[in-house]
């Protein structure tokens, strides 16, 4: 009976911490960018979904940008289609950009159904809806030796994400789920990096958080130890010393580009922990980095001036 009332207590004591969190946090909106391990694993699944009935339900308005690359691989490898990549990006011809849409929308679908089954109310989207992500066709520049720009496909960069039919759905109390799909003037497709279009659309947002899911536990120094927090020009020594490199940088260039514009924080945690969301938004301690303008609170040493207005 002691050790019952023991866990009881604690528990107890994970909620009472939780409060401030959820005050702090109502109506807020926390744009999450949803990929690695945690789209794969069917029990990190479930969690997810959750996770985000649980934060929709005491108040907050998660947005999802999903990806779904190892998903996609495997589609074009039973299609027969190898998959090529260019500077980390998908080279997209005409039945790759059909493999993407088709193996985005599954996860989509999934993705809903796992929220709705678990008490959220979520609604799928593709960036083509309502015309919402407009794209252009993206050029990479060219490197030593190429004399052009290299044409890597049905690959767009975002050039405006029209937020009114996300704020519809949000003042509806659903949770939106987009596919990185964005739509040009002439209507072709385009597919866009998951990063690109979560931190360009919590700009979009207003958003207080832009949290990306990844399979690291977060920012790593060079000895491979965990940053708990970074300030925006710390993350650029990390960037210049070769720190970071590799594919964390359109990770953390989408992180940047928001908290630059106004996003409170972004967040980078390891998506392969069970509850990873709820432990970084409603803990002190976090799980993953913090990445914050350089004027702004040490979220781990000044939780009070954060929460001051409560």
């Amino acid at each position: 009976m002691a050790s019952s009332s023991l866990d009881a207590s604690s528990k107890a004591n994970i909620l009472a911490e939780a409060l401030p969190y959820i005050q702090s946090f109502h109506s807020r909106t926390f744009v999450i960018k949803y990929g690695g391990n945690a789209m794969t694993d069917e029990a990190l699944k479930a969690g997810f979904a959750r996770d985000i009935a649980l934060l929709q339900l005491v108040g907050m308005r998660p947005v999802i940008v999903h990806g779904g690359g190892p998903q996609i691989t495997g589609l074009l490898e039973r299609m027969g289609v190898k998959s090529e990549f260019r500077r980390g990006m998908r080279v997209t011809d005409a039945q790759t950009l059909e493999a993407v849409e088709m193996a985005t929308a599954k996860i989509n679908q999934e993705i809903v159904g796992l929220i709705n089954r678990s008490g959220g109310k979520a609604v799928g989207l593709s960036g083509q809806d309502g015309r919402f992500i407009q794209a252009r066709k993206l050029l990479l520049p060219p490197e030593a030796g190429e004399t052009e720009p290299v044409d890597i496909g049905a690959v767009g960069e975002i050039e405006r994400i029209d937020p009114e039919v996300i704020n519809l759905l949000q003042s509806r109390s659903f949770v939106p789920v987009i596919m990185p799909i964005g739509v040009g003037t002439d209507g072709e497709v385009y597919n866009i990096n998951a990063d690109l279009v979560a931190g360009t659309l919590a700009r979009s947002l207003d958003a207080e958080k832009l949290i990306l899911m990844t399979n690291t536990p977060g920012v790593l120094n060079k000895a491979g130890k965990l940053i708990p927090s970074l300030t925006l020009s710390e993350v650029d020594g990390l960037v210049a010393d070769g720190t970071l490199s590799g594919g964390m940088l359109p990770k953390i260039g989408s992180a940047l580009d928001a908290v630059r514009a106004g996003v409170k924080s972004a967040h980078v945690i390891d998506g392969r922990v069970p509850n990873a969301l709820l432990l970084e938004l409603l803990t002190s301690e976090g799980i993953g980095t913090l990445i914050r303008p350089d004027g702004g609170p040490h979220f781990l040493t000044d939780s009070q001036r954060y929460f001051g207005d409560l």
